[in-house]
């Protein structure tokens, strides 16, 4: 759900509304008069959509992502053990001490 508030609410409830930020995971839209209007989103939040917006950048690699999803919704992959997929993918097993 995405919270709206004009630019002096938002002054008056600040850290409230980073706190809705923070813990409901919101996403407020401050409106400005005569200016753009700014979102205010954690800062977690935000690497994560800049992250998948990187990986989705390729097309090729955007669809072995989507495939890759669409396998799991199917649950018609085949399970792998952390160490089995370092061997696959070839970074070898990690020494246990």
């Amino acid at each position: 759900m995405t919270i709206q508030t004009t630019y002096t609410q938002a002054r008056a409830n600040f850290a409230e509304l980073l706190d809705s930020v923070t813990d409901d995971r919101e996403i407020i839209i401050i409106q400005r008069r005569g200016a753009a209007d700014v979102a205010l989103i954690a800062a977690d939040e935000l690497q994560s959509l800049l992250e998948t917006a990187h990986l989705l950048r390729s097309p090729a690699n955007a669809e072995r992502l989507l495939t890759a999803l669409a396998r799991v919704q199917q649950r018609s992959g085949v399970a792998q053990t952390i160490d089995e997929l370092r061997v696959e993918v070839g970074l070898g097993q990690i020494e246990k001490e």
